[in-house]
Formats: C-alpha cells, sequence, structure tokens
C-alpha cells in the first residue's frame, strides 16, 4: 500500500474511494460464493497409521477439505495393525467398505493410501492432481453428485433433506467426523511421527432408504456425538453397504 501515489484531485479521491468499495464488495464475494457451492465430490481417504506411505496422503486430504466444494473424509483400516502399531482410529468396517468398492469395481485394489472419488473411481491418496481430475471424470457420470441433501442442526436432533432425484434411488448414511486428530506415532513405520488426520470418521450409521422422492429424516444427536465429535457428512449412495455405487449427493456440517 505504501506504493500506491496519493490521489492528486478530488476525483482522484472519489476514484480510489469507489475503487475500495468494489473490493470490499470482491472480497465478500470471494468468501461467500464458496461456501454456497454445491459439493462436487466425495473423497475417501482410506489410511493407516501405520503405513510408511500414508502421511502424505494424509496431508492432502486435509487440504481438500479446505475445500467447500469437496467432502472430505478419511477412512483409517485395521488390516495392518499387525506391522507393530495398532491405529487407534481405524475401524473394520472401513476395512470392509473398502474391500466392497474393491468388489463392485471388479478388481483387486486394496491398498493405501487409497481415495475413492465420488464412489466410483480409486486414486493413489497422495497423487492431488489424480484426485482433482477424478473428481472432474466422476462429475460426468449419470447422477452422480446431481441431487441436493441439507442438514439442519435443531433441538437435539439432525434433519437431512433430500430433494427429488429423477428416478433415482439410493440409501441414505450419515458419519460423525473429528475434523482435526493429532496422532504420535511411537512405533511401527511411521515411528516418531506426530500427524494430523482430517475429517476423521468416528462412527457411521444408515438413516434410511431413499426412493427418489424428496423427503426428510431427522436423526437424533445423541447418535452421532462422542468425545472429539464435531461435524457430519451424509450421503446418499446407489447400490447398497456390500455393492456401493456412486455418491448422488452428499452434504457436511459443523455441529454446534
Amino acid at each position: 500500500m505504501s506504493d500506491l501515489p496519493e490521489p492528486k484531485t478530488a476525483a482522484a479521491g472519489a476514484m480510489v474511494s469507489r475503487l475500495s468499495r468494489t473490493l470490499g464488495v470482491c472480497a465478500i464475494f470471494t468468501v461467500v460464493t464458496p461456501v454456497c457451492a454445491d459439493p462436487r465430490a466425495v473423497v475417501e481417504l482410506f489410511t493407516s497409521q501405520g503405513c510408511s506411505s500414508c502421511p502424505p496422503a494424509d496431508k492432502v486430504l486435509g487440504e481438500l477439505a479446505q475445500d467447500p466444494t469437496v467432502i472430505a473424509l478419511s477412512l483409517p483400516i485395521d488390516y495392518w495393525d499387525y506391522l507393530g502399531w495398532k491405529d487407534t482410529l481405524a475401524d473394520s468396517r472401513f476395512s470392509a467398505r473398502q474391500k466392497a468398492y474393491s468388489h463392485a469395481r471388479g478388481d483387486r485394489g486394496v491398498y493405501t493410501p487409497q481415495a475413492v472419488v465420488n464412489g466410483t473411481t480409486n486414486v493413489l491418496g497422495s497423487d492431488r492432481a489424480g484426485i482433482e481430475n477424478a473428481a472432474k471424470r466422476t462429475q460426468n457420470n449419470d447422477g452422480v453428485m446431481s441431487v441436493p441433501v441439507t442438514m439442519t442442526q435443531s433441538g437435539g436432533q439432525i434433519k437431512v433433506s433430500v430433494a427429488e432425484g429423477n428416478g433415482r434411488s439410493g440409501e441414505i448414511w450419515i458419519c460423525a467426523v473429528s475434523k482435526a486428530v493429532p496422532i504420535t506415532i511411537s512405533r511401527g513405520e511411521n515411528r516418531g511421527q506426530q500427524i494430523t488426520y482430517h475429517n476423521v470418521v468416528r462412527n457411521v450409521l444408515k438413516v434410511g432408504d431413499w426412493n427418489g422422492k424428496a423427503g426428510s429424516w431427522s436423526v437424533p444427536l445423541e447418535n452421532i456425538t462422542r468425545d472429539g465429535v464435531d461435524a457430519a457428512a451424509v450421503y446418499i449412495q446407489d447400490g447398497n453397504r456390500d455393492k456401493p455405487g456412486p455418491m448422488l449427493g452428499a452434504a457436511f456440517t459443523s455441529l454446534n
């Protein structure tokens, strides 16, 4: 700012004033527009505290979590626990989910760090460009992330509202999320590292079946909250738990 010349005339001063107001409006739009943007991708990272290749992917997921158009979720798996460090966030349901994705794709692609984008495409979890490209590609698939979903919190309840889906159907799931969990790892391949895991799923519950029509469901907040849980994510997914398909819509919210 010190390099700008002083206005020489009243007209020049008025121009600067108008410019300042214009920049102020632009700044408001810069902040507000992304918050209102519809999510374009759900990124699920299958990771492990015992996996030496995972910390770069955990960092990438943290960066993606800052993008309001991406619902980025960490799902720690438990099948590397034998390597010398038991993952303190792992859940066997996430290991089963990763295998279900592999079965649905018809391949044997189960590894860490693995990112599954919009329920259809798997990418190396540390490859941010690959994740972004997968998000763009899958958006062109019929029905992917096309159903508006909202969540509101009131009176000890989370209300999930889903718009009409043009003949689509699927299952609605809600995730209890801890937005940042720092872990100091004292054994195994990542010994001595302190890693912050972002948007860690701590529990997942089925809300209901969605038949393609607009509707609302209520979930007691007490079914979601636990120590460290400060956010929730909800998604509608084609298929079922054993054979998950494309993500049809999703939403993310912080909890009061």
